[in-house]
């Protein structure tokens, strides 16, 4: 009887992270990362949560406990990152984050001894970079993806060429405009430094913007860093070659992770699935110049998605030349290639059709939603009234109708959705 019990507590605390677009895939992995990082009791409790931020009262009325008691459980949970606490006028709300980017990353962005971290890499290692099943769902599924690519600013300053960039292409138009900012550890390099496999690339160098960035600094997964100490660890980044990828929405962005190409889990999915888009890439292309190019192989050794090779240059009095030659398609436009080139046979110019990120993270996730044939779940959060039921169930049955009549139905509600959504007191507090 108790081993039914906790399977059926996980069971449907991974009902709960699939009921939003960002969910996760269930197997055998996936439960032992689970039972290392809460118990059976917190996974039923967890499955219960909206997916829309709450307070500790709505908890209490939900697991029908004292809220005094609900908020020490929620305040412990968020200690242990399952949990983001985003404080607003002196009023905590609770949000339960998707595996990744969420508590995958939390519970390796700080040195800790309430979990036996390496035993919890070497799970997450297996569940995300040698099963593909996660990254699939993750990465392609959908057309608007969790995470875009920053282009590479010095990249710009050195190279400047006619370029048509806006503020929110910038990583550092980000640090500027943040109301918190924090650093904590790289959860991929972290993870790699446990199973042996870690470059050299400086460690705690992850940041995290605005409200998500004032709760990992109450729960010590991160520090705050001054607006000129967070532009300096941008540096560092660009000094190691490392790509900013961060949270795909044009407002309030959340995360800027600093990414190889080694450990990176999001640069591993671009180089494994990168015909299918995985990644937002920026609005910008590398262009070589063949009577420029050498052939030396530095654009090829820099890129972090393989997007650059050298192939023969034809030249019949040179047989043995080589040049280099980018593939488009699997390029995300960071630009490390143009600075790297020491013969300046590399420059970047503006895409055909320009990257428009969603407008912010309620734009996203109803996107995300849409595509992924969740948007009920997010209309009819409470599981517990039958008419919600009912109504997600037709919901649902729109969601499946053929490609082009869903796809009339699904901008209909996402539309009407947004518009509510963006003008609800709370949301549009936390958009404007």
């Amino acid at each position: 009887m108790s081993h039914h019990l906790v399977k059926t507590g996980y069971e449907a605390f991974v009902e709960r992270l699939n009921r939003f677009p960002q969910g996760a895939v269930p197997n055998e992995t996936f439960y032992r990362i689970l039972k290392i990082l809460f118990n059976e009791q917190e996974a039923a409790r967890l499955a219960l949560l909206p997916l829309r931020p709450f307070t500790a009262r709505r908890a209490a009325r939900i697991w029908k406990v004292s809220e005094k008691e609900a908020e020490t459980l929620l305040e412990g949970l968020a200690e242990r990152g399952l949990l983001l606490d985003l404080e607003r006028d002196g009023v905590s709300r609770y949000l339960l984050p998707p595996p990744m980017i969420g508590f995958f990353e939390f519970s390796l962005m700080r040195l800790r001894g309430d979990v036996d971290q390496k035993a919890l890499s070497e799970l997450l290692h297996q569940y995300v970079r040698l099963e593909d099943d996660f990254l699939m769902s993750l990465f392609v599924d959908g057309r608007t993806q969790v995470g875009r690519v920053f282009v590479h600013e010095p990249a710009l300053e050195e190279k400047p060429g006619d370029l048509l960039i806006l503020d929110y292409e910038r990583a550092t138009a980000v640090i500027e405009g943040a109301s918190h900012r924090a650093v904590s550890l790289c959860f991929c390099r972290h993870k790699a430094l446990h199973l042996g496999e870690a470059c050299g690339a400086p460690l705690e160098i992850c940041l995290t913007f605005n409200s998500p960035a004032l709760s990992l600094v109450k729960h010590r997964h991160a520090r705050t860093v001054s607006r000129e100490e967070c532009l300096d660890l941008l540096r560092l980044a660009w000094e190691n070659k490392l790509v900013q990828f961060g949270s795909n929405v044009r407002e309030g962005v959340g995360f800027i992770c600093n990414c190889c190409g080694c450990c990176c889990e999001a640069m591993g999915a671009a180089r494994r699935f990168g015909l299918l888009r995985p990644i937002h890439t920026t609005n910008f292309l590398p262009v070589m110049d063949d009577k420029k190019c050498t052939g030396c192989g530095d654009c090829v050794r820099v890129c972090p998605v393989g997007a650059v090779a050298l192939a023969t240059a034809h030249d019949p009095r040179k047989k043995k030349r080589m040049k280099a030659r980018l593939d488009e398609d699997l390029c995300l436009g960071c630009g490390l290639c143009a600075r790297e080139c020491r013969f300046g046979a590399v420059k970047l110019v503006n895409r055909p059709q320009r990257v428009i990120p969603p407008l912010n993270t309620v734009h996203q996730t109803v996107l995300m939603a849409v595509e992924r044939g969740k948007l009920q779940d997010l209309l009819f959060d409470d599981r517990t009234l039958t008419s919600h039921r009912v109504m997600a169930a037709v919901l649902g049955a729109i969601l499946r109708l053929p490609p082009v009549k869903r796809a009339m139905a699904s901008r209909q509600v996402a539309s009407k959705y947004l518009e509510a959504l963006l003008s609800h007191p709370y949301v549009a507090q936390r958009t404007a």
